[in-house]
């Protein structure tokens, strides 16, 4: 394995007739990254994850998995990378583990010796012997992270994993996502799920109708976030007269007895002494700085893009 990045895309387009699914998407993802690939469903997203596999061709742009194209080198380029994209598909009528040892056959023989093994990591081992047809959603998903991890890989992209998930199906991908990075893998994992994402990731690219809006570091994105603080006073009008005369307080509303502010930590601590020399008694002080969910619902307008019908097509 070289030491290039696990993915490396520059100016990827798609267009299906006059739809555009892509539109000049750059992803660049680093070796241990568990990194999340966020956009409303329909924004490219898996149109994305098909152009870095190879499973369809670029109309313009290139990408590389490990210094390698995909349309370039065929097969060679996914070596040490592994995945689903769309959800894994299996045999319905075979159990789960004759159907990890018909895809371990296509593969080096190493493969075969493995299924017991990966089998144990996503914890199927006792239903192994039952027909995929009766597996549940959950373990259906499981199965497919099971089939990607039998050729060690470097780079496991997973698409929506825990969607259709109940919450504790939901949890127990989690943990295995997070069980797979603390083992070197790294993850590109494309979502809508922003909790699960700000659980996961280290690093995100959020895109919006084909375009990347934002890329870079979870951390940063977060601290981009206006803190906003409830405050609870015994006299209301008068604690909000106080926050009037207060330098750099901003978008003051009063409701329901409560008074919601905007302003930094320098402020809310002046005026924590201007409320207590005016006699202004308050009960809470509440900060409240903004979730990965509004950060993203505020980048992306709410979107419910339209471009479903350009990710259904296939190439």
């Amino acid at each position: 394995m070289t030491d290039a990045r696990p993915v490396e895309a520059r100016g990827l387009v798609k267009r299906y007739g006059d739809i555009i699914a892509v539109d000049h998407v750059d992803l660049q993802v680093d070796r241990a990254d568990v990194f999340g690939y966020l956009g409303p469903n329909g924004a490219g997203k898996t149109t994305s994850l098909r152009m870095l596999l190879g499973l369809i061709r670029p109309t313009e742009g290139a990408a590389r998995l490990f210094g390698r194209d995909p349309i370039i080198d065929g097969a060679k380029a996914l070596t040490g990378v592994a995945g689903f994209v769309e959800g894994p598909r299996f045999y319905p009528y075979l159990s789960g583990l004759r159907n990890l040892e018909l895809l371990a056959d296509y593969d080096e023989p190493v493969s075969r010796s493995r299924i017991e093994e990966v089998l144990e990591i996503v914890e199927l081992r006792d239903r192994a012997k039952d027909r995929v047809g009766g597996y549940s959603h959950g373990m259906r998903q499981r199965l497919g992270i099971a089939a990607s991890l039998l050729r060690r890989p470097q780079l496991l992209l997973l698409d929506e994993p825990t969607t259709g998930l109940d919450p504790a199906g939901m949890r127990d991908m989690r943990d295995l996502v997070r069980r797979l990075a603390a083992e070197g893998i790294t993850v590109l994992l494309s979502s809508h799920l922003l909790s699960e994402v700000e659980e996961l990731c280290n690093r995100v690219a959020i895109i919006r109708k084909g375009s990347v809006i934002y890329h870079g570091a979870l951390r940063d994105l977060l601290e981009t976030a206006t803190t906003s603080y409830r405050l609870r006073a015994v006299e209301p009008e008068r604690a909000r007269a106080a926050l009037l005369a207060q330098p750099g307080v901003t978008d003051l509303t009063l409701r329901d007895d409560e008074l919601r502010f905007s302003a930094d930590e320098d402020t809310v601590a002046a005026l924590t002494v201007a409320l207590g020399q005016a006699r202004i008694a308050f009960t809470a002080l509440v900060p409240e700085t903004a979730s990965l969910e509004e950060l993203f619902l505020g980048m992306t307008g709410g979107d419910s893009s339209d471009r479903d019908e350009a990710e259904a097509v296939a190439v």
